[in-house]
């Protein structure tokens, strides 16, 4: 019997751009906390054990960008309902720290936290812009992914993700995922460098990296059959 198949969406965008990848991979969608029908947990480790105590042991699960955190975090914290790994757009810290350059600065992250808090609606058109910058169809994407887009989820939940982003080290957790992993990234991501990627893929024991060139944030939108290719190859490995 096949495993079941887990995608936790991005911060803000919802479910909608994730939904041709996932229904393709007959997987399923949980919402983050705070979005759809899910209530907004605070605490990002209580929101890791909420998730795991939804899944079935050794299901594959999946994330990208903020849900990748939370699926590494899952991986880490409940090993038996992980069954395998896929993050997409992943890294183990959003912002820099010691140790970890390959990040946005977390000064520059509070001014876009500002503006969310000011005028989400103008913002999100930039913020989707700007981690399509380098990919070969930026501006196709670009417009995909703010054509999917679910609605925007409550202001507060929105803030819950920026806290997450700005205060969430996974570092430690890595080296304690057991689950066969795969990092799909793209090699021109802005918003997670591709040596963070590298880096999060050296913590993970035997941990595989697919770099997707002249991809930026959303591999499954911007290189669609790869994408899925990638991974069901990983899924059938």
């Amino acid at each position: 019997m096949t495993a079941p198949l887990v995608f936790l969406p991005g911060w803000c965008l919802g479910r909608g751009p994730l939904n041709a990848a996932v229904d393709a991979l007959h997987g399923r969608i949980f919402d983050l906390p705070g979005y759809g029908d899910a209530p907004l947990i605070g605490d990002f480790d209580a929101a890791a054990d909420d998730i795991a105590a939804r899944l079935k042991p050794g299901t594959t699960l999946c994330g990208w960008s903020l849900g990748a955190q939370l699926a590494l975090a899952v991986a880490a914290r409940a090993p038996h309902k992980v069954g395998r790994l896929v993050l997409v757009a992943g890294t183990a810290s959003f912002v820099q720290r010691d140790g970890w350059p390959h990040a946005m600065p977390p000064d520059m992250l509070a001014e876009f936290a500002a503006g969310i808090a000011a005028d989400v609606e103008a913002m999100l058109p930039r913020f989707v812009g700007g981690f399509n910058r380098g990919d070969a169809r930026s501006k196709e994407v670009t417009r995909q992914l703010l054509d999917l887009a679910d609605p925007l989820p409550p202001a507060a939940t929105l803030a819950t993700g920026l806290d997450w982003l700005r205060d969430v080290d996974l570092r430690p957790a890595a080296p304690q995922v057991a689950a066969p992993t795969l990092l799909v990234h793209g090699a021109a991501d802005p918003l997670m460098p591709l040596p963070a990627a590298e880096a999060l893929a050296a913590l993970i024991p035997g941990a595989q990296l697919a770099a997707f060139a002249e991809c930026a944030h959303a591999p499954f939108i911007s290189r669609p059959d790869d994408f899925l290719a990638r991974v069901r190859r990983f899924l059938n490995d």
